[in-house]
């Protein structure tokens, strides 16, 4: 009898050793896969200083649009958190869609080969976040299942796992993205 409850006993600490690493190895894919966005994010705060500055000759009156963009930049160098990056990182993304708009309204600027090569890179930058956030997101639900779902998540209780953020669109771009887009012909 005796035996047959040490037997149970080790297999119940190694399930739970199992169980442990398998979180951890979860929680720093979730860690490598926001890493990736980091870098991405850096690339893209490193090319709009020089965005700025070759829009700058050619709008002079959008000049909100430009300290928008200035204003976004600051904040996402700042974050720290990657709830704070997550929302930085928005708040960026919704400044540079700003920009888009108002580029419009600026033929010059437009046939620009700084400037259309600068939005080349950007663009380049936005699909690899793109990318990036889905690989993230899957890391994430990949932790979050197994921080909720039996028995993994009595052993993620015990060592403090939670359940984490997607990294989603935020309001303000959600409400854009949800607008029926207007085609000029």
């Amino acid at each position: 009898m005796t035996i047959a409850l040490l037997i149970l006993l080790v297999v119940l600490v190694f399930l739970g050793i199992g169980l442990y690493n398998r979180l951890v190895k979860l929680r720093n894919n979730r860690e490598n896969a926001f890493a990736d966005i980091d870098v991405q994010l850096k690339q893209r705060l490193d090319l709009i200083p020089q965005l700025v500055e070759a829009v700058k000759a050619y709008m002079k009156h959008e000049s909100t649009v430009l300290t928008d963009i200035t204003n976004a930049r600051s904040k996402a160098l700042e974050a720290q958190s990657i709830s704070e990056k997550i929302e930085a990182g928005n708040q960026l993304s919704a400044a540079l869609q700003g920009l888009k708009v108002a580029v419009e309204a600026y033929p010059d600027l437009k046939a620009s080969q700084n400037f259309i090569q600068l939005q080349e890179e950007i663009a380049d930058i936005e699909n690899k976040l793109a990318a990036a956030r889905r690989f993230f997101n899957s890391a994430t639900k990949e932790l979050n299942n197994a921080v909720e779902t039996f028995p993994s998540n009595i052993v993620a209780g015990a060592f403090n796992f939670e359940r984490e953020v997607m990294y989603d669109l935020g309001a303000d771009q959600r409400a854009t993205s949800e607008e029926t887009p207007k085609l000029n012909f």
